[in-house]
């Protein structure tokens, strides 16, 4: 019994260390998604996704990228973009980049393993994104898009739908710093801050939690065997192969999946395979489902076999690429739970973006924010064009 306990208070005292060590990144993510989202209307997304033309891919992935979201979020707006007429390539861009081009997975990997992987994440994503759209191009058939945009069109619920519905952006004119310093920007800003929150909490604790209990208590030996880890080019190989099926059987998704790269990092997996595993979180198992209801069964398993295969390419890509420009760390250190908090930049930095959270928190309550939380499972019918 007090080996059982002792580990479940290592597991905790790791994922407590990783997320004291994240804590102001994942604050200061967020508001910059916030002020972006709260300044560009959702509705006008759609009408820049008219076709699978580099252009609209480009934008696709912009837009994706200022648009954070928790995946089940970026699934369901995905299907919202593509019911109003959005290309289903670009819809799908859209909805990779929302999920792992973000600011907030790039700081956090910055932190916990350091600044080569949010390089990775920023050169791996577009490249997925580039991988997926030739295999729509060569093997997407216009008899697959038409049934699944009836599929879609019937509108089976899923998951975070009235999340995803929800447009909290600032409308009339003036310049981008008059809206965001207006009363409604400021509104805008802290609703959007919280109910991004809201999506991704689960994710965030359950992947900590997650991490925590693989740091503690699996032996690295059993990743060094399962990444091959003593062949070094073998380990390469499988590493892009394994990563994502891994993220596929841990069931997280979003952010939530970055502390858990750090302890398979630690534990042997291939630069290239942590890439593979962060672009993943669009592939776990309660998501592939979704796909299914969004789209039907065809659909999704295409969806499945071309963005498996994207990723490993494209964590082939950075592994190959990387190695030669000495880009890849050459030691193994990943921030999982060693670090006891101490008064240096992290905690300073965590007290002043806490303050700027406990801000947005006051001004999403005092606002009407309570009755939007009611509404983030519902369908898109009951929170379209939400206003402040």
């Amino acid at each position: 019994m007090n080996r059982i306990w002792h580990g479940l208070l290592d597991a905790l005292g790791a994922a407590g260390s990783m997320t004291w060590q994240v804590t102001w990144s994942l604050i200061l993510g967020f508001t910059l998604s916030a002020i972006v989202q709260a300044l560009v209307r959702k509705s006008t997304i759609a009408r820049l996704l008219a076709d699978d033309s580099l252009k609209s891919l480009a934008t696709a992935t912009g837009l994706g990228a200022a648009s954070s979201s928790c995946s089940y979020a970026a699934v369901a707006l995905a299907r919202a973009l593509f019911r109003k007429s959005a290309n289903f390539t670009a819809a799908m861009a859209f909805e990779i980049a929302s999920t792992n081009l973000v600011i907030e997975l790039g700081l956090i990997l910055a932190l916990l393993l350091g600044w080569q992987f949010t390089l990775a994440e920023f050169v791996g994503g577009p490249l997925m994104i580039l991988f997926i759209a030739l295999l729509f191009r060569r093997f997407l058939t216009t008899k697959l898009v038409e049934a699944a945009r009836e599929q879609a069109d019937k509108a089976v619920p899923g998951s975070m739908e009235g999340h995803a519905a929800m447009d909290m952006s600032v409308t009339g004119g003036g310049s981008f710093w008059r809206r965001l310093a207006s009363p409604s920007g400021f509104t805008a800003v802290a609703h959007t801050f919280v109910m991004e929150w809201a999506a991704v909490i689960r994710d965030i604790i359950i992947g900590l939690l997650i991490a925590g209990a693989a740091a503690a208590w699996i032996p690295d030996t059993f990743w060094q065997h399962l990444f091959l880890s003593d062949n070094p080019l073998a380990a390469k190989l499988w590493g892009p192969l394994v990563g994502p099926l891994v993220a596929i059987a841990s069931f997280v998704c979003s952010i939530g999946n970055a502390p858990l790269a750090a302890v398979l990092w630690a534990g042997g997996i291939s630069f290239g395979g942590v890439v593979s595993f962060i672009f993943a979180d669009l592939l776990i198992i309660p998501i592939l489902v979704i796909y299914s209801r969004y789209y039907g069964r065809r659909m999704a398993w295409f969806i499945f076999g071309t963005f498996y295969a994207s990723m490993v390419a494209a964590g082939y890509v950075i592994e190959f690429a990387f190695q030669p420009l000495g880009l890849v760390p050459t030691t193994r250190h990943a921030n999982i739970g060693q670090t006891a908090p101490a008064w240096n930049y992290t905690t300073w930095l965590n007290i002043i973006f806490l303050f700027l959270a406990g801000v947005l928190l006051w001004r999403f309550f005092t606002t009407g924010g309570r009755a939007m939380l009611a509404m983030m499972g519902g369908g898109p019918a009951d929170t379209a064009d939400h206003k402040d």
